[in-house]
């Protein structure tokens, strides 16, 4: 069984208590489930979702539940409203930005900083492309890339992420001042990784990717994308937590673009709500990928903004905690007027 927030409301106060319920402590208040399983499904009012069993009520008390800030040192990330994480990649041939800061850490220190004063959260530095047919990079040569980017930001107040799915790359960037650990693997690539983030106490994003191991881009056919992808992911996030990572301290992202058709990925953004019963932080890398060229006349990489900020709004609009992009200062715009109206509708 599955539970998708839909029949989504501008207040609460229009309607009889226990009619609807706030998503994942948010900004966003809804009125039923889309209640899905065994090839069927269904719209079932929020106030009678428990009597569908144990499943149910387990996963309504996760969608609703709030999520707790990340205490991370002197920083604090706030998971009650929709947050951009700037990417900030330090590598010769990422899709997007390629090359832009390859060997150059001060620059690219200087860069993330910039992203940080538009308004960006958290810094997700990188020293690997995850493109499609991108060259595996030496782990060392990996860690010289990241970790001296990672300490002039740390070093200047920014709170950062590492992108990475090695545990040597991640013991380095955590050394060096980084709060959280990214990996588009979900820490099944290199097997001391697990280790790593339960041995540090650092939150992790968990990405969904059909062949993690092999790089996260082999092809499968999906008969239901959503639920197949929440189930992958929900299977990680058990095991991570019986390893010994607090599940308020996980984070999940779909995994746009990571072996998916265009039609997939398509479901899996009308779905995203649904990722909330997993009681973990979501976000989203939908950011110039690959889907908004097909759907915009073959828009190349740089042409790709206005896509971009779109996803980005029907993130926010499905309780999407962490907004992963290139395009920083333009996406806070976005949010901040989507906030405003957010806001207004709250208050009558």
């Amino acid at each position: 069984m599955r539970l998708r927030p839909v029949h989504f409301v501008d207040a609460p106060f229009a309607y009889p208590e226990g009619t609807v319920a706030r998503l994942a402590g948010g900004l966003q208040w809804f009125a039923a489930y889309e209640v899905s399983g065994d090839g069927a499904r269904r719209v079932v009012p929020v106030a009678e979702v428990t009597r569908l069993g144990e499943r149910a009520a387990l996963l309504h008390a996760r969608v609703t539940a709030p999520r707790a800030p990340l205490a991370l040192g002197e920083r604090v990330l706030r998971l009650d409203q929709p947050q951009v994480a700037a990417i900030l990649n330090v590598t010769p041939d990422s899709f997007s930005d390629g090359g832009a800061h390859r060997d150059d850490p001060a620059a690219a220190a200087a860069a993330g900083m910039a992203m940080a004063a538009a308004g960006a959260a958290l810094i997700d530095v990188g020293g690997e492309s995850t493109r499609p047919g991108a060259a595996l990079v030496w782990e060392e040569d990996e860690a010289r890339r990241v970790a001296p980017v990672v300490e002039r930001l740390a070093r200047a107040g920014a709170l950062v992420s590492v992108d990475t799915r090695k545990a040597p790359v991640m013991e380095a960037a955590l050394g060096a001042g980084a709060a959280i650990v990214n990996d588009v693997s979900a820490l099944l690539w290199d097997e001391r990784a697990l280790d790593v983030v339960v041995r540090s106490g650092a939150p992790v994003i968990l990405m969904h990717s059909p062949d993690p191991k092999a790089g996260g881009h082999g092809r499968v056919g999906y008969a239901d994308v959503v639920g197949e992808v929440f189930d992958w992911l929900e299977a990680r996030v058990e095991a991570v937590v019986a390893a010994g990572v607090e599940r308020g301290r996980v984070i999940v992202d779909p995994g746009i673009g990571f072996g998916k058709s265009l039609a997939d990925n398509l479901a899996l953004l009308n779905g995203l709500a649904t990722f909330q019963a997993l009681g973990c932080a979501v976000m989203l890398g939908a950011s110039r990928k690959r889907l908004i060229g097909a759907l915009s006349n073959e828009a190349p990489v740089e042409a790709r903004l206005g896509g971009s900020v779109a996803l980005a709004l029907k993130g926010a609009e499905a309780g999407v905690q962490l907004l992963r992009v290139h395009d920083v200062a333009e996406t806070v715009q976005a949010l901040r007027v989507w906030r405003g109206l957010r806001d207004r509708a709250l208050v009558g």
